[in-house]
This record gives C-alpha cells, structure tokens and sequence, in this order.
C-alpha cells in the first residue's frame, strides 16, 4: 500500500485525556498551610489575631495594616499591574514594622515571601510598630 497511509495510521489518537485538578488541589493546599503557619507567628508578635491568617482577604488586610498603611489599600490588590507596586510597598512597610531592610522586604517579603515570613515570625524580629513607627505605650 502507500507508505504515507501507515505513517499517519499511527498519528491517530485512540484514548483521550483529561485534566486532572487533583494535583493543582493538593498543591494549592499545601501553600495555604504554609502560608497560614507563617504568618499566624506575625500576625501575634504585632498584636493581630493570629487566626486572620487563616482568612484570605483579612490576612491581606491585616498586613496592610501592620505596614502602616489604611485598609482600603486592600482593594488596590484588586488591579492588575497596580496589585504588584502595592505589594512591594506593603512589604516595605512591613519589613520596618520588624526593623528590617529594604533588601530584606522586597526579596524576601515581597518575592519569596512565604520564607521572609517564616523568618519575621520565628526569628528574633521585633515589633517596633506600624510601618516602624514606634507606638506610645498605653497604660
């Protein structure tokens, strides 16, 4: 027969597959972890509930306002492009909440922040207030 008719036979898918979400699942709820039991330590060294890192929205609220910042930053997270300057300047915020650097916040806050935040909240940081400043002492 014609050698090109075989070569083609062979091309011819006989199963389908399927996208499988259980890996992506599975994954997504491994990071969620991480990310709570990150940020729990954080959130009670600056006086913050600890369960609002298990919140999504709130947990981004809460540290908005560790970084000194008004809560309604929180809907810039909404913007695409805008959301990415917004996080460095939170993270900023936040980094001298706990006397860190900048170097500090963008890498580890901002860009690999699941670490930078399980080193802020089991490391030897300090809360020094919202956005680094010092707040008064209440009696």
């Amino acid at each position: 027969m014609f050698p090109i008719a075989l070569a083609a036979d062979g091309l011819i898918a006989t199963e389908t597959t399927a996208y499988n979400p259980v890996p992506s699942i599975i994954g997504g709820l491994i990071g969620y972890i991480l990310v709570v039991i990150a940020l729990w330590p954080v959130f009670t060294k600056a006086g913050k509930p600890g369960w609002g890192a298990l919140i999504p929205i709130y947990n981004t609220y809460l540290l908005v306002k560790i970084g000194g910042f008004h809560g309604a930053l929180v809907i810039l997270y909404f913007i695409p492009i805008v959301n990415i300057i917004v996080a460095i300047i939170v993270a900023l915020g936040v980094g001298r909440a706990f006397g860190k650097g900048a170097a500090f916040s963008i890498f580890l806050l901002w860009l690999f922040a699941i670490i930078g935040y399980f080193i802020v909240g089991y490391g030897s940081s300090q809360y020094v207030g919202p956005g680094g400043r010092r707040e008064a002492i209440t009696a």
